[in-house]
């Protein structure tokens, strides 16, 4: 079943590639959406897509890149979708 996800990456996630290596996996995965840095120094995330698809980008977010170091993830799936036509960072 196709969702919405949205996450919200807590830790040293600035500075340190997370939005690059969020859209790779995101490609990889075939997955919708957006990311992007918050001024509270956070990663914001929005994705679409299969379910079961959606769970493996959210498990990836708690490690993160190489150079990150992720403290708490929030997140919420919803059936809310955005429409999304690919996955890219938002600025």
């Amino acid at each position: 079943m196709t969702k919405h996800l949205q996450m919200k990456i807590y830790g040293r996630v600035q500075g340190v590639f997370f939005r690059a290596n969020t859209v790779e996996k995101a490609q990889q995965l075939g997955l919708t959406g957006s990311v992007r840095n918050e001024p509270d120094g956070t990663v914001y995330i929005e994705a679409e897509g299969e379910e079961e698809i959606l769970k493996r980008l959210l498990e990836w977010c708690y490690q993160g890149p190489q150079m990150g170091m992720v403290d708490n993830v929030n997140f919420e799936f919803s059936e809310k979708m955005r429409g999304y036509e690919d996955f890219k960072i938002k600025h």
